[in-house]
């Protein structure tokens, strides 16, 4: 009865059919390792990598977004921690992210069934370099290089080295990638469609593994579409965003109805409470403009469980928007992050949403934010009684406006 699962249904028509389903029993993959039983490796995957961030990119051989351990962290969007992201025809190519951010955006905590205590729960990722893996721990982590010259020069030898989840020799010097994306190209053959799949994987100590197919379902997407034909700029202030790159939905052309922008200084001055209600009305939002074209905007993560991260919308109350963008803030501390892979990235896909990330400040990024806050805000003409939100939400009439993307030239811009 969750108002996401209704809104799912209510959308594709099958609201009034019966649901089936009372208790799902399934059983967990993996090995006793110490207290704590896991699996080595788990995540998703797609047959198809339609979501690309370079021309480069294959998108046929697939993606996989991989975590250590039990696969909840590859699913959900995660507080302070990514899962690696694996285009499958060069597994060891990283997403877009600057020189030594490696570390940065990689996975610190682990989640696990801890036998002794009966309960689901995460282990930060130092403990694990003392456990018993039963196989080579170098498949999964390396020695963090870069903190271990910082502390070499600081004369800390006092101070054991420290790891990074990078899954160097699993993706470069195993059968694994390869077996992957055979994998999937298979399964995906067989449907005769693409399919996107929940897996893990446990190793053994002559590196010889297992993949344990978890789940598996149609991938719904629009794909690539045509290529589009671009505007050409005058200059950085014709238009209102204008980038390379970080986009999510394949060439578009998208005309849009309303805009909706929510300040990211504005809403960083809220107390907790009101940026919950701020999510509920995007919620409202969502639902008076329902059949038509509407960009929502707002900072760091959509869907994330942290007000400090972003607004913490769940995913029925953004399901009619055409277009979802998050924007980074470094003044007040917002960053978006590019789930592929995640639950919350399905249901984007599912729902034929386009996703752009906009990294503000950043090289080949232009974002003229006052051009939208120029315009009359006609937040209370569409829902009355949002005056105390006037200052954070703001709608303007967007008729005219067209977001365009290209992937040849991993363009996207809106004007």
């Amino acid at each position: 009865m969750g108002e996401d699962a209704l809104d799912y249904r209510m959308t594709r028509g099958l609201v009034d059919q019966d649901e089936q389903m009372a208790i799902l029993v399934q059983r967990v993959s993996g090995d006793q390792y110490g207290d704590d039983y896991f699996p080595h490796v788990a995540g998703v995957g797609n047959s198809s990598n339609l979501y690309i961030w370079d021309k480069s990119v294959d998108m046929d051989a697939g993606m996989l977004r991989l975590v250590f351990g039990l696969g909840t962290r590859a699913v959900d969007r995660t507080v302070g921690d990514y899962a690696r992201i694996v285009c499958l025809d060069d597994p060891l190519r990283l997403p877009p992210m600057n020189y030594g951010d490696e570390k940065k955006f990689s996975q610190r905590m682990v989640d696990v069934l801890s036998l002794k205590e009966n309960i689901w729960c995460n282990r930060r990722l130092e403990e694990f370099v003392s456990y018993d893996l039963k196989t080579d721990r170098a498949l999964f982590m390396s020695i963090d290089l870069q903190t271990a010259e910082r502390l070499r020069e600081m004369g800390r030898s006092d101070i054991s080295a420290s790891y990074i989840l990078d899954f160097k020799h699993l993706l470069g010097n195993s059968e694994f990638p390869a077996l992957m994306r055979d994998m999937l190209s298979f399964i995906s053959k067989v449907y005769d469609y693409p399919v996107d799949i929940e897996f893990t994987a446990n190793f053994f100590h002559d590196r010889d593994f297992r993949v344990n197919l978890l789940q598996c379902r149609p991938l719904q997407t629009r794909g690539l579409g045509r290529s589009v034909e671009l505007p050409q700029l005058t200059d950085a202030n014709d238009c209102i965003f204008s980038m390379k790159g970080n986009f999510m939905g394949g060439n578009v052309r998208i005309p849009l109805d309303y805009l909706i922008y929510v300040n990211p200084q504005e809403y960083l001055n809220l107390p907790e409470q009101d940026k919950y209600a701020v999510a509920r009305h995007i919620g409202v939002l969502n639902t008076a403009l329902r059949g038509k074209n509407v960009m929502l905007l707002g900072p760091g993560r959509w869907g994330t469980t942290t007000p400090m991260l972003g607004v913490p919308v769940r995913f029925a109350e953004i399901s009619h928007m055409a277009i979802i963008g998050e924007m980074a803030s470094k003044e007040a501390g917002f960053m978006p992050e590019l789930s592929y892979g995640s639950h919350f990235f399905q249901d984007i896909v599912e729902s034929g949403i386009f996703y752009v990330a906009i990294f503000d400040g950043e090289k080949d990024v232009v974002f003229n934010a006052s051009r939208i806050l120029d315009q009359p805000n006609i937040l209370e003409d569409i829902v009355p009684g949002g005056s105390r939100f006037l200052e954070v939400i703001h709608v303007v009439a967007a008729a005219g406006t067209e977001v365009y993307s290209d992937v040849v030239t991993q363009t996207v811009l809106y004007r």
